[in-house]
């Protein structure tokens, strides 16, 4: 990946059209695993493509290699979590991946969960849709805080299997968010819309999915609302399977979350995300923080 890849560091599930609903679930304490706390700093990473992990793939060819030695020690403050999350949305559940610094000495190992680049993960060359994929994730896995929230990521892997949902799931993280797509492994870079109506007198945990402001979650660039730009391969599905922007067509990661995660000023709680003022927008809420 080029350099805008790698800004963001730190948003469970879908399935095929066909399926059965609940068919293969993930259960609620899985999804509740799936959650982000990449901090948008770690997107801005400089390079899978130059560090080799792009052509030889997530697995041992890939991550012995010497420019990912060095690339893994220049950014040793950001690379552990973004792999973790590169891992986790790339490999399927139930593999990891090994990493040890050469420069260190320290050994590190990653959990598969989402398997949206199944090529990827074996070591071949990440395909385009893989790239997209796997890009669309990571955004979907920033948080702008830092904090680690719970999310519903729903949404299809590279070769178009659904990640698996369950009835509890969508259930128990039943707002609707945002939805993710773009490709950070170029310089096309990454875009967030919204999935709710949504004003500036509310706020939330995760705002990146769902900002007012285009510039608040850089790399990530919110341009509006997910119809706008997405659709849904069947409109009875909980997800948006593409987006197209910029005259290019995405394949799309959805997030859903629980309600206790959004906030209103005027609910009579100063949350971290609302600003003292004068007026009524979580910016300026007077009735929450005081003038």
């Amino acid at each position: 990946m080029t350099g805008a890849l790698f800004a963001l560091v730190g948003c469970g599930g879908a399935m095929p059209e066909d399926a059965v609903l609940g068919a293969d679930p993930v259960s609620v304490d899985q999804a509740q695993q799936v959650d982000n706390g990449l901090t948008v700093n770690g997107l801005t990473v400089n390079g899978l493509t130059v560090n080799g992990l792009t052509v030889n793939g997530l697995t041992v060819n890939g991550l012995t290699t010497e420019s990912f030695n060095e690339w893994f020690s220049q950014n040793a403050d950001t690379a552990p979590m973004l792999m973790a999350y590169i891992v986790k949305c790339a490999v399927p559940e139930g593999q990891t991946r090994t990493f040890q610094s050469t420069s260190t000495g320290a050994k590190y190992t990653w959990p598969g969960s989402l398997g949206l680049a199944p090529g990827w993960a074996t070591g071949k060359a990440a395909t385009v849709t893989e790239q997209q994929a796997v890009s669309a994730c990571l955004a979907a896995h920033a948080n702008k805080y830092g904090l680690h929230i719970a999310l519903s990521v729903l949404g299809r892997t590279a070769e178009g299997a659904a990640i698996p949902y369950s009835a509890e799931e969508l259930s128990q993280f039943n707002a609707k968010e945002a939805c993710f797509f773009g490709n950070l492994f170029t310089n096309e870079g990454l875009f967030a819309a919204r999935d709710r109506d949504f004003s500036a007198a509310e706020s939330s945990t995760r705002a990146c999915g769902l900002s007012l402001k285009a510039d608040s979650c850089a790399p990530i660039t919110n341009i509006g609302s997910c119809s706008q730009f997405c659709t849904k391969a069947d409109p009875s599905q909980p997800y948006y399977t593409h987006c197209t922007y910029n005259g290019k067509t995405y394949p799309a990661i959805t997030t859903r979350v629980k309600p206790t995660e959004l906030f209103r000023c005027g609910d009579g709680v100063c949350q971290f995300t609302e600003h003292a003022g004068s007026g009524t927008t979580a910016d300026s809420c007077r009735a929450d923080c005081g003038a």
